[in-house]
């Protein structure tokens, strides 16, 4: 397999996406889940801009990586500095590593209206600047930023930009679609021109997302001398982000029989996706390519049934290749052979002719119906299924709820909530307070119930989501809440509907709980 070097950008291109602020901490965990993954370059930041990222090189200069090399980032000198006394050039130089990355000027609206510097000096700073660093004894990859739009407006001058480059000592020629707006067959016909016109035997490709278009703008070039391809994880950026490493490396290795990382870790690919978007506390999208919740998701009755008997039907790989999984999305649109795979994966037999096949799948569909979403809520549905199949185990037994909401005079509101249940034949009755309603039912219900199953102290909730179904109810219309809740090692979402707002989540909230004894009882 032929090796394309992979080069991750998450801590520096990443971390501009808007919402995204990654402390030193936070840097130095992903790259090291970087490196466990065998990325060849993960690119840190640049240390002279941001204090943060010159802590980061600090932290590595004392402990290394074991497979990735890190890369400081920068710019060529400003048109004012020489070479050897740009302040950012030499920060570079102090974070000791092997190979360093600076960008430059191709597009001439850049020289003359952003540097604004006659032409030949841009091109005088390019070549000075990295050969400044060579002569350093560093390896230098070249960004040639805005390179496919100076490519287009004038040709000549993009070309002398890398002639500038590559004889200051470029060991790599990155062309950069910096604005994300060319197309894929202009970024092949361009990258095929510069390699003839350079006689370039090898180039790297950096893509931004602004047309959708980041990822494949990246792949054409591969097989036509691109051995180099720079992005992030999940595709973070500024504006409409990256190129998706995630996605690239599974198309390079799993379609086109490239080399991206160790085979052994593409079956973590999707614990890599995940790992980042949360230290990035970033919602995981569940349309990712190969990695998302929904990639191998089926919900059509039609699409279920073909997959059934053979998964090639609608699968384009096996997910478990990625560390994924197949699922079946329990919906008014799917057919009894879903129940029927639901019931076989919690070890039930179920008969599709049968009686009590008709009867859950109607049930279902009235559920639905009645705004009950459990595509978006599976831990509510095998709860659902346990009980209709006669196979679920109380864990306790609610007998009542109250909940005040009190506005002191202070302007300051205090939620309490007071609940008594049943367990083992134990009464408890307790109350306790939350930042709202929900908050409040929440804490009194772990706080009745924590003593009897301390496993519930491992679980919290992440996300709460409230839908109003039907507007024209004004403030009387009916609700569906979806809970997402996690523990070490899952993640699981619940739902509930009514009139009552407080009601729906208390339904959702209860289903989180029981869900969590549930499938820890199994255990």
């Amino acid at each position: 397999m032929k090796k394309i070097i992979i080069y991750d950008t998450t801590l520096r291109d990443g971390s501009q996406t808007e919402g995204i602020s990654l402390s030193c901490r936070d840097k130095i965990s992903i790259a090291k889940k970087l490196d466990y993954f065998g990325i060849d370059f993960i690119e840190g930041g640049w240390p002279y801009s941001n204090p943060k990222d010159k802590e980061f090189f600090d932290y590595f200069s004392k402990k290394k990586l074991k497979k990735s090399r890190l890369v400081p980032f920068g710019s060529t000198a400003h048109p004012r500095n020489p070479a050897g006394k740009d302040k950012n050039l030499l920060s570079l130089l102090r974070c000791n590593t092997e190979y360093v990355t600076i960008f430059g000027k191709s597009w001439n609206l850049h020289v003359r209206e952003v540097l604004r510097v006659e032409g030949d000096d841009n091109l005088k700073i390019i070549h000075d600047s990295i050969k400044f660093l060579r002569k350093r004894k560093r390896k230098v990859f070249y960004d040639a930023e805005h390179f496919f739009d100076g490519f287009k407006a004038d040709t000549d001058y993009a070309l002398k930009t890398l002639k500038a480059a590559r004889d200051g000592g470029a060991d790599e020629l990155v062309l950069c679609d910096t604005n994300g707006g060319t197309l894929p067959w202009e970024i092949k016909e361009i990258a095929l021109r510069v390699k003839d016109e350079l006689s370039l035997d090898r180039f790297g490709i950096h893509c931004h997302n602004d047309s959708g278009l980041a990822v494949i703008n990246s792949i054409v070039c591969v097989g036509e001398g691109c051995d180099h391809i720079q992005g992030t994880i999940n595709g973070y950026g500024e504006r409409c982000g990256n190129a998706d490493l995630v996605t690239i490396m599974g198309i390079l290795q799993l379609k086109m029989g490239y080399k991206a990382i160790s085979p052994g870790k593409m079956k973590e690919l999707m614990y890599l996706s995940h790992f980042v978007s949360e230290v990035c506390n970033v919602a995981h999208r569940d349309n990712y390519p190969f990695v998302g919740g929904s990639a191998f998701a089926h919900k059509g009755g039609v699409h279920i049934d073909a997959v059934i008997k053979n998964p090639l039907a609608y699968e384009h790989i096996n997910p478990e290749l990625v560390g994924n999984k197949r699922r079946f999305v329990v919906s008014e649109l799917a057919g009894k052979s879903t129940l029927v795979t639901k019931a076989k994966e919690l070890e039930f037999n179920l008969d599709k002719k049968s009686s009590r096949a008709r009867k859950l799948h109607k049930l279902v569909q009235k559920l639905e119906k009645e705004g009950f979403q459990f595509e978006a809520a599976e831990a509510s549905f095998n709860l659902l299924l346990q009980k209709e199949l006669k196979k679920y185990k109380k864990f306790f037994d609610l007998l009542g709820f109250k909940v005040i909401v009190e506005k002191r005079e202070d302007d300051k509101l205090i939620s309490e909530a007071t609940i008594k249940l049943k367990v083992h034949n134990r009464m408890e009755h307790t109350a306790a307070e939350g930042d709202g309603p929900v908050n409040a039912l929440d804490n009194a219900l772990r706080k009745a119930l924590t003593k009897f199953y301390p496993i519930l102290a491992e679980m919290h909730l992440t996300d709460f989501k409230v839908r109003v179904l039907n507007e024209e109810g004004g403030t009387a219309a009916k609700v569906r809440v979806l809970i997402q809740s996690q523990d070490a090692k899952d993640n699981w979402s619940t739902i509930g509907v009514s009139e009552n707002i407080i009601e729906a989540s208390w339904q959702a909230l209860v289903d989180s709980v029981e869900y969590k004894l549930f499938k820890d009882s199994k255990k």
